[in-house]
C-alpha cells in the first residue's frame, strides 16, 4: 500500500514521520507533493520521494493523504481530479472542507474520508477522528483505522462532530503548549532554571494525561486524590478558579469549534 501526502508543509510531514516511525509504513512507500521547495526539502529528508506535480503523486498511490490549506483545497482538487480511479481512498485533512464538498470535485463515487488529525502524531500520540464519505466502505474505515491508530487514538463518527473536534484536539496541543510554557514561567518565577522548569512542567501533564487515560477515572477525582486539606495543591487550584482557568478552556474550545464552522460555510 502506498502514500500520497499531498502537501507536504507541518502537518504532512509530521503525519509522514509518525507513520515511519511507527513503520506501519516504509519510506519507499511514501511520496510528498508541494509548490514549495523548502517543504519538499524537509519531506524529502525523511527518505520519502518527493515531486512538485500533485498528478504524479496521485497516480502513483493508492491512499491520498490531502494535508493542504483550506484556500487552496479547490485548485488542488481540480489539479487531482482527472488522476482519481475507483481504487483510490482519498483522505482529506483540510480545517472546515466538508466531505461532499470534497465528493462534488472529484469523479462519482471517489472513497472519501475526512480526518481531524493533530501534531503530536509525530512522536505517535496524535488523535484522529474521521468521517465517511457516500462512498467510503467499512474497509475503507478498518484501513484509516489501522494506519493511524500506529500514531495515536483514532476514532470514526458522524461528519457533524468535526467543528467540536478541531476545537478539543485539532487545536488542542496548542492550549497544552501553552500551559506547559505558563507553568515552567511560574517555576522560573520561583527561582527554577529554565531547563529544569520546562522539563518538569512538560513531564507533569504528560503523566497527568496517561493517568486518565490508564486509570479511566475522571479527571477530578485524580484531582481530589493530589489535593490535600489545607494543602499547597488546594490553595493553587483556588487560585485557578477564582481566576477562571475553566472557564477560559471551555471558551477556547467553543471559539475553535464556531471558527472550523465559520471555515467550513465558505466552501
Amino acid at each position: 500500500m502506498s502514500v500520497a501526502i499531498v502537501g507536504a508543509g507541518k502537518m504532512g510531514q509530521a503525519m509522514a514521520r509518525g507513520f515511519l516511525r511507527s513503520g506501519v509504513l516504509s519510506a519507499k512507500h511514501v511520496i510528498g507533493s508541494s509548490p514549495d521547495p523548502d517543504c519538499l526539502s524537509e519531506m524529502g529528508s525523511l527518505g520519502v520521494k518527493t515531486t512538485l506535480d500533485n498528478s504524479e503523486a496521485v497516480t502513483s498511490s493508492d491512499i491520498v493523504l490531502l494535508a493542504v490549506k483550506p484556500h487552496i483545497m479547490p485548485q488542488v482538487l481540480d489539479e487531482i481530479a482527472p488522476c482519481i480511479k475507483k481504487d483510490h481512498l482519498v483522505i482529506s485533512v483540510a480545517a472546515g472542507v466538508k466531505i461532499d464538498y470534497v465528493e462534488k470535485k472529484l469523479p462519482e463515487q471517489s472513497r472519501v474520508v475526512r480526518l481531524m488529525p493533530n501534531t503530536p502524531c509525530v512522536v505517535g500520540e496524535g488523535a484522529f477522528f474521521f468521517a465517511r464519505g457516500a462512498s467510503a466502505t467499512q474497509s475503507d474505515a478498518k484501513l484509516v483505522l489501522k494506519y493511524f491508530s500506529t500514531i495515536g487514538y483514532c476514532s470514526e463518527g458522524d461528519e457533524s462532530f468535526i467543528d467540536a473536534v478541531t476545537g478539543v484536539s485539532g487545536c488542542g496541543p496548542a492550549y497544552g503548549f501553552c500551559a506547559i510554557d505558563a507553568v515552567a514561567d511560574g517555576g522560573v518565577m520561583m527561582g527554577l532554571p529554565r531547563h529544569l522548569a520546562l522539563k518538569l512542567a512538560a513531564q507533569t501533564l504528560l503523566g497527568a494525561a496517561k493517568m486518565v487515560l490508564d486509570t479511566g477515572k475522571h479527571p477530578m477525582v485524580l484531582k481530589d486524590e493530589v489535593c490535600s486539606p489545607g494543602g499547597a495543591t488546594i490553595s493553587a487550584i483556588h487560585t485557578l478558579e477564582e481566576n477562571g482557568f475553566r472557564k477560559c478552556l471551555m471558551n477556547a474550545v467553543k471559539e475553535a469549534s464556531l471558527r472550523a464552522g465559520e471555515l467550513s460555510q465558505q466552501k
